[in-house]
C-alpha cells in the first residue's frame, strides 16, 4: 500500500505528539513548582482561589455560577446538619412555630434537591432560633464545615433569583478536593534579584486520607511545599474517624511529608491558617490545653508579644507554631530512611533545611497578599542559591 506525500499518518502523529511532550517539558522545567499539602479542610483550595484573584483575572462569569451551586450546598449541608444534631444533643427549638421548618429540613434527600424559595424561608427561620445557635455553640461535638455560619448569615441574600456571589462569597464556599488541581501564574522578579518574571505552576491536592495516596503523583521536580494547618481546630476530630484530633492529624502528616525523601530538595512553608476563627474561639474562652496538656507549660516569648492583642491568642497560635518547628528541627537518622522497592537503603546524611512560618487568614486577600510576597521572594531566593547565584 502506497502512503500519500510518503508520510504515514501514525507516524506524523506520534511526531507531533512528541513535539507537544517536548514543549510541556521545557515549560515545566522553567516553571517553579509549588505543592500545596495539609489535612482536609485547612484552606488549600482558598490558597488556589487567592491567586487567581492576585495574579489572574479573578473569576469568570462562568465560574461565578458554579459557586454558586457550591454556595446552596454550603448552605444546605449547614443547616441539615445543625437540625439533625437538635434531637443528638437534646437541644429544643425554642419557637414551637419552628417545628414545620425543622420537619421540612429533616425530610430533605440532599442528593436529589430542588433549591425552592420555600427552603430558603424555613432555612432562615431556623438559623434564627435560639435553639439552632445553642446547637451551633456545641459545634465542637460534631462535624460543620466552616463556612456555615457565614452563608447561614447571608441566606435571605443568596436565596434571590438575581443573587450573584461576591468574590468574598466564593472564597468562603466550600467543595471537597478529590482531584489533581494546578494553576499558572507569573510573578515579577525584584530587581535586586535580577528583575523580569518568573512562572509558578501551583498544584493542589485533596487532603482526606482517602486523597493522600495521590501525593506521591506530583512530588517530582517540587521546589517549595505550602503546608496549611486548620490552626483553630484544635477542638475538632477528624471526619475519617470520629476520634483523632484535627490539630494533631496535621502534626503527624507534617512530620511524615517533612522526613519523605522524595521531598528533600525542597523548601518548606507552613500557613498556620484560619486565625480567625482560632482568635474567635480562644476569646470565646476555649483553651487548647484541654486538648494538649503540655500547654500548661508553654510561655509565650517576649519577641512573640504584640501590643494590643489578646494575649492568650498570640500564646496559643505560638505554642501550636512551635510544634511544627520542633519537627522540621529533627535529623532524619541514616536508617530511618525508607527504601524503594528492591532498590538501596540510601545512607547519605540529609543537609540543612529550612522551614519558615506564617499567621495566615485564606480568606483574607489583603493577608494573603502581604504573605505571599515574603512566600514569592522567598522561593526565589532558594531557587538563585541552588543555581550558585550569591543573594544577600
Amino acid at each position: 500500500m502506497m502512503v500519500l506525500c510518503g508520510v504515514d499518518p501514525e507516524r506524523r502523529a506520534s511526531k507531533e505528539l512528541e513535539k507537544q511532550i517536548s514543549l510541556w517539558m521545557k515549560e515545566y522545567n522553567k516553571a517553579i513548582k509549588i505543592l500545596l499539602l495539609g489535612a482536609g479542610e485547612s484552606g488549600k483550595t482558598t490558597i488556589i482561589k487567592q491567586m487567581k484573584i492576585l495574579h489572574i483575572n479573578g473569576f469568570s462569569q462562568e465560574e461565578r455560577q458554579e459557586k454558586k451551586q457550591d454556595i446552596r450546598s454550603n448552605i444546605l449541608e449547614g443547616i441539615v446538619t445543625l437540625t439533625q444534631q437538635l434531637d443528638v444533643l437534646g437541644v429544643p427549638l425554642e419557637l414551637q412555630e419552628n417545628q414545620a421548618a425543622k420537619d421540612y429540613v429533616l425530610a430533605i434527600n440532599p442528593e436529589d434537591f430542588t433549591y425552592t424559595q420555600e427552603f430558603y424561608t424555613y432555612t432562615e427561620q431556623l438559623w434564627r432560633d435560639p435553639g439552632i445557635q445553642k446547637v451551633y455553640s456545641l459545634q465542637h461535638k460534631f462535624q460543620l464545615i466552616d463556612c456555615a455560619r457565614y452563608f447561614l448569615d447571608k441566606v435571605e441574600e443568596v436565596g434571590q433569583p438575581d443573587y450573584d456571589p461576591s468574590v468574598q462569597d466564593i472564597l468562603h464556599s466550600r467543595r471537597r478536593t478529590t482531584d489533581i488541581q494546578k494553576i499558572e501564574f507569573e510573578v515579577r522578579v525584584p530587581k535586586k534579584y535580577g528583575g523580569g518574571s518568573l512562572q509558578f505552576w501551583m498544584f493542589d491536592v485533596g487532603g482526606q486520607r482517602g486523597e493522600r495516596k495521590k501525593w506521591i503523583q506530583v512530588f517530582d521536580g517540587i521546589q517549595a511545599v505550602l503546608f496549611l494547618v486548620s490552626a483553630s481546630c484544635f477542638d475538632l476530630v477528624i471526619r475519617e474517624d470520629q476520634e483523632t484530633n484535627r490539630l494533631q492529624e496535621s502534626i503527624n502528616i507534617f512530620k511524615s511529608v517533612w522526613h519523605s525523601r522524595f521531598l528533600k530538595n525542597s523548601g518548606f512553608i507552613v500557613f498556620l491558617n484560619k486565625q480567625d476563627i482560632l482568635k474567635e474561639k480562644v476569646t470565646s474562652g476555649k483553651c487548647i490545653g484541654d486538648h494538649f496538656p503540655d500547654y500548661s507549660s508553654y510561655r509565650l516569648e517576649d519577641k512573640d508579644r504584640v501590643a494590643d492583642e489578646d494575649q492568650e491568642y498570640l500564646r496559643t497560635r505560638c505554642f501550636i507554631r512551635e510544634k511544627f518547628m520542633a519537627i522540621s528541627k529533627e535529623e532524619v537518622k541514616a536508617v530511618e530512611r525508607k527504601v524503594t522497592p528492591g532498590g538501596p537503603l540510601i545512607l547519605s546524611d540529609e543537609g540543612p533545611r529550612e522551614c519558615y512560618c506564617h499567621f495566615t487568614t485564606a480568606t483574607d486577600t489583603n493577608n494573603v497578599r502581604i504573605v505571599f510576597e515574603d512566600v514569592h521572594n522567598m522561593i526565589i531566593k532558594w531557587n538563585l542559591e541552588k543555581i550558585g547565584v550569591p543573594v544577600s
